[in-house]
């Protein structure tokens, strides 16, 4: 799979349409990838209307990309079909607390990202929205999810309209443990992140938001404790009303 050397995310699409056939053969392809005994615990919400799109977006922050996208795919955990189908065969269904909703979250990101995968061998672009696990109970009203089912991912996918430089990753030995795991001290700190920090675009992402250093920039501003704190309570609610801690 060369085209995961050159990954970018891609938040502009061209006015080219998705079609049907392409979406669908993507999506069922998909699905040879790896599930909890054979559950595959997911289920996906595809949205094409301009209405639609319009009503996610103050999920995701309004960020353009989910009404410019061509679509917009919401990737769920979902115990709520599995449960439906074990009633049904004189089962005796136990799926509602936080493991299942942990191997149904599994199931579901392996899903989206083996979809991700197959739309870059196509040339596809898309964006991963991380927004969805912040604000998921207006996901859920918006898209009716019945309980048992938790939106997990949102995926914005499109042909690109821009071509992005390619990111920084850290160095491969930053975080592989041969053994047992090995903490890391300063010094190491220093050996996997000072090429990062030093980058001419970090450097000027510090400036600009007049910190000290780029740690800062994720802690202070990005993704802070209080945004943290008052989010998870937001996902917990919501995975109450979901049924998945009774």
């Amino acid at each position: 799979m060369k085209s995961i050397n050159t990954r970018k995310t891609i938040r502009k699409y061209s006015a080219k349409p998705v079609t049907d056939e392409l979406l669908n053969r993507l999506l069922d392809e998909a699905m040879r990838t790896q599930t909890m005994g054979n559950l595959q615990l997911y289920s996906v919400v595809v949205t094409r209307s301009e209405e639609m799109k319009k009503k996610l977006a103050p999920a995701h922050f309004n960020q353009p990309m989910v009404t410019q996208a061509p679509v917009v795919l919401t990737i769920c955990a979902d115990f709520n079909r599995t449960t439906k189908w074990a009633d049904c065969r004189k089962g005796n269904p136990g799926y509602d607390n936080i493991l299942s909703f942990l191997n149904a979250a599994t199931d579901a990101l392996l899903y989206t990202q083996t979809f991700c995968n197959l739309a870059d061998e196509e040339g596809l672009g898309y964006c991963f929205l991380g927004t969805t696990v912040y604000n998921p109970q207006s996901i859920i009203d918006t898209l009716h999810l019945p309980k048992l089912v938790m939106p997990v991912a949102t995926i914005t996918l499109g042909w690109p309209d821009e071509n992005p430089p390619l990111t920084d990753r850290l160095p491969l030995e930053s975080i592989v443990h041969n053994e047992t795991y090995t903490d890391y001290t300063p010094e190491l700190i220093d050996k996997y992140y000072t090429e990062k920090e030093e980058l001419p675009e970090n450097k000027e992402f510090i400036k600009i938001n007049n910190k000290e250093t780029l740690a800062q920039i994720f802690t202070d501003i990005r993704y802070t404790k209080k945004d943290n704190e008052a989010m998870s309570a937001t996902m917990l609610e919501a995975l109450r009303k979901q049924g998945f801690m009774d």
